[in-house]
């Protein structure tokens, strides 16, 4: 069986000879601390969401289409100094970060966001000139060959980059976190107008996408959650994000994609049923910190939702028999199909490398269930 099977019939709650070995990958400081453990410089030349051959990792891919700003914003540094630099970075937001601890792309912090592209509705007009969905930059100019090339391939592909587009994502991008939140009561007929062009602007990338490839998946990136709960109410959820989800995921399901995808951080499992009234398939990473557990969304969910992630990072940084109890904790729900176990996020530096391999040698037993 293909590793584009095995995720196809896994995520549809059927039967496999063995589950998918995906993670997420790891923090720069995660891999410069791995070099001094051992690790060889090998294991660095494969960008490990996508798979990684040292690590047995299995391969998937997307298909690299540009949904961002064309043209973007200008790259532009406004303050430097020893310890933080000010930018403005693509997507048109003022942002502050910490210069100390960067290692291989990685800030040891989150930036600190000033402000962002659309504070009015003018200027999301002026926004929307970036988003022309027919641009030609858009698909490689390789086009024509990377179809072909797909149509021979073992592995599962999804339609879109992981954390290209998302309703709430793109909208927050562009106002912020607390712009967007006060935009929900203050400027709803803005929040109405943004989600529609994003749907507008998915619908008409995607036709052109599934006129010519078959994808496996296609991912929605929001990221809108934290600890305790998500970033938004239900209400919410239903009032501007609903419609604008089953307009899309019906379009991708009538053009035969057969799994969609949401991928977000954080608690936000009291929109679940309204996820699935949203026609999306499988939710993931399943940060366990946050209180997400895959043995109980499964018992709750059964084969409404399939599941990926949920393997708690912390436990990783303790010891062999904190690893092999959280695997086994997770055996059953890899028997019951529907789930495909990855460590809850991207591994953090406080894991020990044989920690790490001796992970991968019992998750193995675990995805063809002998563990």
């Amino acid at each position: 069986m293909t590793t584009r099977q095995a995720f196809l019939r896994c995520l549809n709650f059927q039967p496999v000879d063995r589950v998918p070995n995906f993670e997420l990958g790891f923090w720069g400081q995660t891999i410069e601390r791995w070099l001094g453990e051992g690790m060889t410089q090998e294991a660095t030349r494969y960008a490990t969401f996508y798979g990684n051959e040292v690590f047995g990792l299995d391969r998937r891919d997307y298909v690299p289409v540009n949904l961002g700003p064309i043209p973007a914003f200008e790259h532009e540094v406004l303050e430097e100094t020893e310890r933080h630099i000010l930018f403005r970075d693509g997507d048109g937001a003022l942002r502050k970060a910490m210069k100390d601890g960067t290692v291989r792309g990685t800030r040891p912090s989150m930036d600190q966001f000033i402000s962002f592209a659309v504070e009015t509705p003018e200027d999301f007009q002026r926004l929307k000139q970036r988003f022309d969905p027919a641009n030609p930059f858009r698909y490689p100019i390789y086009w024509q060959d990377l179809c072909r090339a797909y149509d021979t391939r073992q592995y599962p592909l999804c339609a879109v980059p992981n954390a290209a587009l998302g309703l709430y994502s793109n909208c927050r991008r562009w106002m912020g976190t607390e712009g967007l939140s006060v935009a929900f009561y203050d400027q709803p007929d803005l929040v109405h107008e943004m989600m529609d062009f994003v749907a507008d602007f998915c619908l008409a990338v995607m036709e052109r996408v599934l006129a010519d490839v078959q994808v496996d998946s296609f991912n929605w990136f929001e990221d809108f959650a934290y600890k305790t709960g998500p970033l938004y109410s239900p209400d919410i959820f239903r009032r501007f994000m609903l419609p604008r989800y089953q307009r899309v995921n019906e379009f991708l399901k009538a053009q035969g994609v057969p799994i969609i995808t949401l991928d977000s951080d954080g608690n936000f499992e009291v929109v679940l049923p309204l996820i699935i009234e949203a026609g999306i398939d499988c939710v993931w990473p399943l940060e366990v910190a946050a209180g997400n557990d895959p043995v109980r969304l499964q018992a709750e969910f059964g084969n409404a939702l399939s599941l990926s992630g949920g393997i708690d990072k912390r436990e990783l940084a303790k010891d062999r028999r904190a690893i092999e109890t959280e695997l086994r904790r997770l055996a059953p729900v890899v028997e019951q199909g529907g789930y495909i176990p990855t460590v809850d996020h991207t591994v953090p530096p406080d894991v020990p490398y044989d920690n790490f391999l001796y992970y991968l040698e019992l998750k193995e037993k675990l995805l063809t269930g002998t563990l």
